[in-house]
């Protein structure tokens, strides 16, 4: 009895191990597909950046008179604005003008929020900074008075910076990406070393690195299956590509290895943030355009 009774805790153990390296890896090559269900015209945005999900709770970032952030909340398929509107300020002077990636991880590590600054007009030089910030503080009183803990210059960027959470490992990283046709990267700094950091080119910051494909605008992570999407457009600036990789197998190979790429959404207008809401399919993209900036979408795994 007790070795019938051992085997089968075994078979169990076992079955419990399989479903779940399964459960991440399952996904075949190609099958992931975005549908897009309507779009919507926010206001107020300026060119909107990207969108940040927290807990029920969504915040769009752009590039106002200021760069800036308003928070909305999800009532059955409407947008409702919470007027709430954070400036991106500090003593009244613009400071993350052009926002371009929030990485929030649920008070587990410090906030950051990038900025990508185009030095000159063929977009050969940029200027990338990570600020590391005081979220709570900032909600509170609505700019970065205060709220501002330490600039970090992003050295080891070649074209901008989208900070976004990953986990590798099980460790959290920082993970930001380059916009541009040639060099892309998409690096992990250590968000300790990071948050104290003056530069990513500082020791022990950068932590791993993979090349990636061009014209990465923004990145989301999905963390219950072990992907990172690259949010693209497919020309500099126009049309919509999701390229959903393998974070794990991207680093072991030095470069993206990739699940599914999804070029079907037939729109023109510049794709700049993409998160999920809550769950595996209901999700928002974001774009810069003035109308039609808020798309609400259907992912299929």
């Amino acid at each position: 009895m007790n070795v019938i009774f051992y085997l089968k805790l075994m078979q169990k153990l076992t079955l419990t191990i399989v479903a779940a390296v399964v459960g991440i890896g399952s996904i075949a090559a190609g099958t992931i597909d975005h549908k897009l269900n309507r779009a919507i015209t926010i206001d107020s945005l300026g060119a909107c950046q990207g969108i940040s999900y927290q807990n029920g709770r969504i915040f769009l970032y752009g590039d106002r008179e200021v760069g800036m952030i308003r928070e909305f909340k999800l009532e059955n398929d409407s947008l409702v604005y919470q007027h709430k509107e954070y400036k991106l300020t500090q003593n009244g002077q613009d400071v993350i003008n052009h926002p371009t990636g929030m990485a929030y991880n649920n008070d587990k590590g410090p906030t950051f929020i990038g900025n990508s600054i185009r030095l000159n007009a063929a977009g050969s030089q940029w200027r990338a900074v990570i600020y590391n910030v005081n979220w709570k503080g900032l909600l509170k009183t609505g700019t970065l008075d205060g709220n501002l803990i330490n600039t970090i210059e992003d050295d080891a960027c070649i074209q901008g910076t989208r900070p976004e959470y990953v986990k590798y490992n099980n460790k959290w990283y920082v993970a930001t990406a380059d916009y541009g046709d040639h060099g892309n990267e998409v690096r992990l700094y250590d968000p300790e070393k990071l948050a104290k950091a003056k530069s990513t080119k500082e020791p022990g910051v950068l932590y791993k690195k993979f090349t990636c494909t061009p014209w990465v605008q923004n990145l989301y992570w999905k963390a219950n299956k072990g992907i990172l999407v690259l949010i693209q457009n497919k020309l500099e600036g126009r049309q919509w590509r999701f390229t959903y990789v393998d974070l794990e197998k991207s680093i072991e190979a030095g470069k993206q290895v990739v699940l599914s790429q999804v070029d079907g959404i037939d729109r023109g207008d510049e794709l700049e943030g993409f998160s999920l809401l809550g769950g595996d399919e209901k999700g928002i993209a974001v774009t810069s355009s003035r109308k039609n900036n808020v798309n609400f979408t259907t992912t299929s795994w």
